[in-house]
Protein backbone atom coordinates (compact mmCIF):
# COMPACT_ATOMS: atom_id res chain seq x y z
CA UNK A 1 0.00 0.00 0.00
CA UNK A 2 1.61 3.32 -1.08
CA UNK A 3 1.90 5.93 1.64
CA UNK A 4 1.56 9.58 1.17
CA UNK A 5 4.97 11.35 2.80
CA UNK A 6 4.13 15.37 3.09
CA UNK A 7 7.29 15.75 4.25
CA UNK A 8 9.06 14.78 1.15
CA UNK A 9 7.18 17.15 -0.99
CA UNK A 10 8.43 20.10 1.38
CA UNK A 11 12.18 19.79 0.27
CA UNK A 12 11.28 19.35 -3.12
CA UNK A 13 9.94 23.30 -3.39
CA UNK A 14 13.38 24.34 -2.00
CA UNK A 15 15.55 22.05 -3.54
CA UNK A 16 13.81 23.04 -7.23
CA UNK A 17 14.66 26.73 -6.37
CA UNK A 18 17.91 26.21 -5.08
CA UNK A 19 18.55 24.52 -8.47
CA UNK A 20 17.26 27.63 -10.47
CA UNK A 21 19.10 29.93 -8.54
CA UNK A 22 22.25 28.41 -9.45
CA UNK A 23 20.83 28.02 -12.84
CA UNK A 24 20.16 31.75 -13.46
CA UNK A 25 23.55 32.18 -11.73
CA UNK A 26 25.57 30.58 -14.03
CA UNK A 27 23.78 31.88 -17.46
CA UNK A 28 23.99 35.51 -15.91
CA UNK A 29 28.05 35.08 -15.43
CA UNK A 30 27.82 33.27 -18.66
CA UNK A 31 26.27 36.45 -20.49
CA UNK A 32 28.39 39.11 -18.75
CA UNK A 33 31.77 37.16 -19.28
CA UNK A 34 30.32 36.84 -23.23
CA UNK A 35 29.63 40.64 -23.13
CA UNK A 36 33.01 41.37 -21.89
CA UNK A 37 34.42 39.30 -24.27
CA UNK A 38 32.72 40.93 -27.10
CA UNK A 39 34.46 44.37 -26.73
CA UNK A 40 37.63 42.82 -28.36
CA UNK A 41 36.43 39.78 -29.87
CA UNK A 42 34.08 39.92 -33.13
CA UNK A 43 30.42 38.05 -32.30
CA UNK A 44 30.83 34.16 -34.07
CA UNK A 45 27.62 34.14 -35.45
CA UNK A 46 23.71 35.78 -35.45
CA UNK A 47 20.58 34.44 -35.19
CA UNK A 48 19.35 36.46 -38.39
CA UNK A 49 23.09 35.20 -39.93
CA UNK A 50 21.90 31.71 -39.13
CA UNK A 51 18.00 32.26 -40.48
CA UNK A 52 19.76 34.14 -43.37
CA UNK A 53 21.92 31.18 -44.27
CA UNK A 54 18.88 28.64 -44.24
CA UNK A 55 16.79 30.55 -46.22
CA UNK A 56 19.44 31.11 -48.99
CA UNK A 57 19.91 26.50 -48.39
CA UNK A 58 19.14 25.11 -52.04
CA UNK A 59 19.52 28.48 -54.31
CA UNK A 60 22.08 30.23 -56.33
CA UNK A 61 22.94 32.96 -53.75
CA UNK A 62 25.48 32.54 -51.09
CA UNK A 63 26.34 33.76 -47.83
CA UNK A 64 28.51 36.61 -47.52
CA UNK A 65 30.10 37.86 -44.07
CA UNK A 66 33.68 39.35 -44.03
CA UNK A 67 34.77 41.68 -40.78
CA UNK A 68 36.70 44.73 -40.45
CA UNK A 69 37.73 46.77 -38.09
CA UNK A 70 36.29 50.63 -38.07
CA UNK A 71 39.66 52.46 -39.23
CA UNK A 72 39.47 49.79 -42.49
CA UNK A 73 35.73 51.16 -43.31
CA UNK A 74 35.12 54.65 -44.90
CA UNK A 75 34.60 57.49 -43.13
CA UNK A 76 31.45 58.23 -45.98
CA UNK A 77 29.71 54.96 -44.95
CA UNK A 78 30.30 54.94 -41.57
CA UNK A 79 28.79 59.04 -41.18
CA UNK A 80 25.91 57.32 -44.09
CA UNK A 81 25.11 54.79 -41.46
CA UNK A 82 24.82 57.36 -38.81
CA UNK A 83 22.72 59.95 -40.99
CA UNK A 84 20.38 57.35 -42.09
CA UNK A 85 19.78 55.04 -38.44
CA UNK A 86 20.38 57.27 -35.70
CA UNK A 87 21.86 60.87 -36.09
CA UNK A 88 21.68 61.54 -32.10
CA UNK A 89 24.10 58.25 -31.91
CA UNK A 90 27.08 60.14 -29.83
CA UNK A 91 25.17 61.82 -27.66
CA UNK A 92 22.09 59.12 -26.15
CA UNK A 93 23.01 56.78 -23.72
CA UNK A 94 21.78 54.08 -25.95
CA UNK A 95 18.16 54.67 -26.05
CA UNK A 96 16.53 58.17 -28.05
CA UNK A 97 13.03 58.72 -25.94
CA UNK A 98 12.13 61.02 -27.86
CA UNK A 99 11.86 59.40 -31.39
CA UNK A 100 10.36 56.36 -29.01
CA UNK A 101 7.54 58.54 -27.76
CA UNK A 102 6.81 59.73 -31.42
CA UNK A 103 6.55 55.99 -32.97
CA UNK A 104 4.14 55.42 -30.00
CA UNK A 105 1.77 58.41 -30.53
CA UNK A 106 2.30 56.78 -34.52
CA UNK A 107 1.70 53.12 -34.37
CA UNK A 108 -1.60 53.40 -31.97
CA UNK A 109 -3.33 55.70 -35.06
CA UNK A 110 -1.52 53.66 -38.05
CA UNK A 111 -1.40 50.41 -39.48
CA UNK A 112 2.34 51.19 -40.81
CA UNK A 113 4.25 50.91 -37.65
CA UNK A 114 7.42 52.61 -36.86
CA UNK A 115 10.45 51.94 -35.46
CA UNK A 116 12.80 54.09 -33.49
CA UNK A 117 15.64 51.96 -32.38
CA UNK A 118 19.17 53.50 -32.11
CA UNK A 119 22.14 51.88 -33.59
CA UNK A 120 22.99 50.65 -30.15
CA UNK A 121 19.21 48.63 -29.23
CA UNK A 122 19.61 47.26 -33.04
CA UNK A 123 23.54 46.12 -31.96
CA UNK A 124 22.32 44.60 -28.83
CA UNK A 125 19.58 42.81 -30.98
CA UNK A 126 21.00 41.32 -33.61
CA UNK A 127 24.18 40.46 -31.43
CA UNK A 128 22.24 39.07 -28.54
CA UNK A 129 19.07 38.18 -29.28
CA UNK A 130 16.37 37.58 -32.34
CA UNK A 131 14.04 39.14 -34.18
CA UNK A 132 10.65 40.18 -33.76
CA UNK A 133 8.76 41.73 -30.90
CA UNK A 134 7.30 40.78 -27.71
CA UNK A 135 7.23 42.29 -24.30
CA UNK A 136 10.10 39.88 -23.37
CA UNK A 137 12.80 40.51 -25.85
CA UNK A 138 12.41 44.27 -25.63
CA UNK A 139 13.10 43.80 -21.91
CA UNK A 140 16.21 41.92 -22.85
CA UNK A 141 17.19 44.35 -25.39
CA UNK A 142 17.27 47.57 -23.02
CA UNK A 143 19.42 44.73 -20.80
CA UNK A 144 21.76 44.50 -23.46
CA UNK A 145 21.40 48.45 -24.90
CA UNK A 146 23.00 49.20 -21.28
CA UNK A 147 25.37 46.94 -20.77
CA UNK A 148 27.01 47.10 -24.48
CA UNK A 149 27.01 51.15 -24.42
CA UNK A 150 28.67 51.01 -20.65
CA UNK A 151 30.95 48.18 -21.82
CA UNK A 152 32.15 48.80 -25.25
CA UNK A 153 31.35 52.41 -25.81
CA UNK A 154 29.87 53.98 -28.92
CA UNK A 155 33.28 53.34 -31.33
CA UNK A 156 32.88 49.34 -30.41
CA UNK A 157 29.22 49.38 -31.04
CA UNK A 158 29.63 51.29 -34.60
CA UNK A 159 32.13 48.75 -35.34
CA UNK A 160 29.99 45.94 -34.68
CA UNK A 161 26.98 47.15 -35.94
CA UNK A 162 28.63 47.68 -39.11
CA UNK A 163 29.85 44.60 -39.40
CA UNK A 164 26.62 42.15 -38.07
CA UNK A 165 24.17 44.49 -39.91
CA UNK A 166 22.04 42.75 -42.72
CA UNK A 167 22.97 44.70 -46.18
CA UNK A 168 21.43 42.83 -48.88
CA UNK A 169 20.10 39.13 -49.03
CA UNK A 170 22.76 36.90 -47.15
CA UNK A 171 24.86 39.73 -47.41
CA UNK A 172 26.28 40.88 -43.65
CA UNK A 173 28.66 43.54 -43.19
CA UNK A 174 29.63 46.66 -44.77
CA UNK A 175 33.03 44.78 -46.28
CA UNK A 176 30.71 42.43 -47.83
CA UNK A 177 28.68 44.79 -48.86
CA UNK A 178 31.35 46.94 -50.91
CA UNK A 179 32.24 43.94 -52.43
CA UNK A 180 28.91 42.58 -53.11
CA UNK A 181 27.95 45.41 -55.03
CA UNK A 182 30.89 47.66 -55.97
CA UNK A 183 33.52 45.39 -55.97
CA UNK A 184 36.20 47.41 -53.80
CA UNK A 185 36.58 47.10 -50.25
CA UNK A 186 34.53 49.03 -47.61
CA UNK A 187 37.62 51.22 -47.07
CA UNK A 188 37.16 52.38 -50.74
CA UNK A 189 33.45 53.40 -50.62
CA UNK A 190 32.83 56.88 -51.95
CA UNK A 191 29.75 59.21 -50.68
CA UNK A 192 27.09 58.15 -53.19
CA UNK A 193 28.00 54.56 -52.65
CA UNK A 194 27.77 54.65 -48.69
CA UNK A 195 24.52 56.79 -49.42
CA UNK A 196 23.21 53.96 -51.10
CA UNK A 197 23.79 51.27 -48.83
CA UNK A 198 23.10 52.83 -45.34
CA UNK A 199 19.44 53.75 -47.59
CA UNK A 200 18.22 50.19 -48.01
CA UNK A 201 18.84 49.41 -43.91
CA UNK A 202 15.66 49.31 -43.32
CA UNK A 203 14.80 46.24 -45.35
CA UNK A 204 18.23 45.45 -47.54
CA UNK A 205 16.20 42.21 -48.38
CA UNK A 206 13.70 44.31 -50.32
CA UNK A 207 15.24 47.79 -50.42
CA UNK A 208 18.23 46.25 -53.08
CA UNK A 209 21.18 48.52 -53.41
CA UNK A 210 22.05 47.34 -57.21
CA UNK A 211 19.99 47.79 -58.68
CA UNK A 212 18.43 50.61 -56.52
CA UNK A 213 14.83 50.32 -55.80
CA UNK A 214 12.81 53.03 -55.96
CA UNK A 215 12.89 53.84 -52.33
CA UNK A 216 16.94 52.88 -52.01
CA UNK A 217 17.47 55.80 -54.45
CA UNK A 218 14.78 58.05 -52.97
CA UNK A 219 16.44 57.43 -49.78
CA UNK A 220 20.10 58.07 -50.97
CA UNK A 221 19.45 61.52 -51.98
CA UNK A 222 17.84 62.27 -48.20
CA UNK A 223 21.10 60.50 -46.40
CA UNK A 224 23.38 62.55 -48.78
CA UNK A 225 21.69 66.10 -47.39
CA UNK A 226 22.09 64.63 -44.06
CA UNK A 227 25.54 63.95 -44.47
CA UNK A 228 26.58 66.70 -45.41
CA UNK A 229 24.07 68.23 -42.77
CA UNK A 230 26.04 66.01 -39.88
CA UNK A 231 29.55 66.35 -41.32
CA UNK A 232 30.23 69.34 -39.23
CA UNK A 233 29.38 67.93 -35.70
CA UNK A 234 32.37 67.32 -33.65
CA UNK A 235 30.94 64.33 -31.58
CA UNK A 236 30.33 62.61 -34.91
CA UNK A 237 33.72 63.52 -36.78
CA UNK A 238 35.01 62.06 -33.85
CA UNK A 239 33.63 58.93 -34.56
CA UNK A 240 34.01 58.38 -38.52
CA UNK A 241 37.52 59.85 -38.66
Amino acid sequence: MLTFRPMKLKGIVPRTWRLFKKIFLILFIAQLVYIVLLRWVNPPITTTMIGSWFSLWGTNKSFKRNYVSLQEISQHAKLAVIASEDQLFPDHNGFDFKSIEKAMKHNRTSKKIRGASTISQQVAKNVFLWQGGGFFRKGLEAYFTFMIEHIWGKKRILEVYMNVAEMGEGIFGIDAAAQAYYHKPASDLNREESAMIAAALPNPVVFTVVPPARFTAWKQKKVLIQMRNLAGDPDIADLVR
